[in-house]
């Protein structure tokens, strides 16, 4: 089980840049792993422990902005594809990253 947590947060005042900071932070603590800009993931051995992964984060939600979070199975998280345009050096060191 995977829950992916996607977000879009303001970041015009310096208060917002600071409650950014502390969210990615936060989430970072908890175990997440950045796959793309303002998306995270992270592993969770039970739907349970993914509810109360997401109840936690409910906890230090910013004020303002947009959050969202998807729970997967791991055969759902491993039917996601990677669609890359012309390849940019060091962007993805992996083999799997080759069509």
């Amino acid at each position: 089980m995977r829950l992916m947590v996607m977000f879009d947060l303001p970041t015009d005042t310096s208060q917002q840049r600071k409650q950014y900071r502390q969210f990615r932070k936060k989430l970072l603590n908890e175990g997440f792993i950045m796959i793309q800009y303002s998306v995270y993931v992270r592993v969770c051995t039970t739907r349970s422990a993914a509810e109360f992964l997401e109840k936690r984060i409910k906890d230090y939600l910013p004020d303002q902005g947009v959050i969202q979070s998807l729970m997967l199975t791991e055969k759902q998280y491993s039917d996601m594809h990677f669609l890359l345009g012309d390849e940019i050096e060091g962007l993805c060191p992996y083999n799997w990253c080759k069509f």
